[in-house]
């Protein structure tokens, strides 16, 4: 596999708070998938969750180089855990199409959380003979 681009996001606590306290199911729908908020909503640290996939979000869009614009949706991102606890994005619409033009056959990410902050690093990755633009 060869690495094509890079995407990296911070997200504070309190913006995505005062998102929920806002806008509630609105802002949770339009951004989070069922299974994003279910996630979310099992664990004690819910606002610290949902910034995470928040600022996983943002860095595949920004490996994609396209920002949240046009046909995107924010739910075009999902991004879930593996058996062993590990996060792994799955990608539909729009964003995946963007995807298999640029020859992104998987994207690794990684989230970690300071007190305040959720961060989320995003790589994408190609077969070694590969390397397309959009």
């Amino acid at each position: 596999m060869k690495i094509l681009t890079h995407g990296i996001d911070l997200v504070d606590f309190t913006r995505i708070q005062k998102m929920v306290k806002n806008h509630r199911s609105r802002f949770l729908d339009r951004v989070f998938t069922g299974s994003e908020q279910q996630y979310a909503d099992k664990n004690k640290n819910r606002i610290e969750k949902l910034a995470g996939r928040f600022a996983a979000k943002e860095a595949v869009l920004k490996l994609l180089g396209t920002g949240w614009r046009g046909k995107i949706k924010w739910t075009d991102i999902e991004v879930i855990n593996n058996s062993s606890g590990q996060p792994i994005v799955k990608l539909t619409g729009e964003v995946k199409k963007i995807a298999n033009k640029m020859g992104i056959k998987q994207i690794s990410i990684s989230i970690t959380h300071t007190a305040n902050f959720a961060i989320a690093s995003a790589v994408a990755l190609a077969n070694s003979n590969e390397n397309k633009k959009v």
